[in-house]
């Protein structure tokens, strides 16, 4: 069974089209996602998703029905833009949050204070929320969105703000919750993240799908014959060399294409015959990024919709 059903939908701004006829689904229990630049129509599709704004075409089931009040609290939803109660205490807000999604309040205390103790904030319990850190705000909105236990969940940007720490830790739960059966959309900019956690996406660019589906045959299909090299010295030479289509350069790293029916091993010729030191050598798939870059062209919207 689909946990979610997008079929042709649009959405009008007077003569601006934010959406564009996207159509996706996704399965239970598994991991999707939804990506794109700034101005894509990434955050107009989740909104639609969540019945706060409705598509002006198309439709959309959820859990195997239209929106409803009843589907509602069977999902949880992280908007990018972070919305608590500054002047109230953190376990009272978190329990007044798991009570408006269905739970009782010894239920709603009980789970909100077993998710602080999680995440190393049970010592802030009778704080205002207003004298937490922004990292530390984060992590508290987190908790209100899946402490209802959520069969769908939307999470937009959920790094954002947070140190590697807390960015692992958020993505070690997040994997806990799908083995758990939690169907998850992750809308995220950071692609490394999407390429290691994702099993399906949908790419979407100036309000059109233009990738969707598994992530391993999509990875499959862009494949480029390209090399990943780690070095030391001057690697200018490697960008005038006839069979190296492009080059994208970090200093003392570069991701190297070649071109289609150049074998990896000239390449590797010619690095010795330079003598330039060479700490890694390897010959990889396109990476999710470079995917992005390829299509997107490297060009976003210039509004955020």
């Amino acid at each position: 069974m689909n946990a979610l059903k997008v079929e042709q939908i649009s959405k009008f701004y007077d003569d601006f089209k934010a959406v564009d006829r996207i159509s996706f689904s996704i399965q239970q229990g598994s991991l999707f996602g939804l990506l794109g630049p700034n101005g894509a129509g990434k955050t107009t599709t989740m909104r639609m998703i969540m019945n706060i704004i409705i598509p002006d075409e198309g439709k959309i089931e959820l859990l195997g029905e239209p929106f409803s009040e009843k589907t509602k609290d069977r999902v949880g939803y992280l908007p990018e833009e972070r919305g608590l109660y500054p002047k109230m205490k953190l376990l009272a807000m978190l329990q007044f949050l798991g009570e408006m999604k269905g739970l009782s309040g010894n239920q709603a205390k009980k789970v909100a204070s077993q998710w602080l103790e999680r995440f190393d904030l049970m010592q802030w319990a009778n704080n205002k929320v207003q004298d937490l850190s922004k990292g530390m705000q984060q992590k508290v909105q987190f908790i209100g969105t899946i402490m209802h236990s959520p069969d769908l969940l939307i999470v937009d940007e959920p790094f954002s703000g947070l140190d590697p720490i807390n960015t692992k830790f958020l993505k070690d739960i997040l994997l806990e919750l799908k083995q758990q059966g939690t169907t998850i959309i992750l809308s995220t900019h950071l692609m490394d993240q999407a390429e290691k956690l994702c099993d399906h996406i949908c790419l979407i660019n100036r309000g059109k799908a233009v990738l969707n589906g598994s992530l391993k045959e999509i990875k499959q299909q862009y494949s480029h014959n390209s090399v990943h090299l780690e070095y030391q010295g001057d690697a200018s030479f490697i960008k005038e060399l006839p069979f190296v289509h492009s080059v994208d350069d970090y200093g003392n790293y570069m991701e190297i294409r070649l071109d289609e029916q150049t074998n990896a091993d000239l390449l590797f010729q010619a690095l010795a015959e330079s003598k330039m030191p060479v700490k890694k050598f390897e010959v990889s798939e396109s990476s999710l990024n470079d995917i992005f870059i390829e299509i997107v062209g490297g060009k976003s919207n210039e509004e955020n919709i």
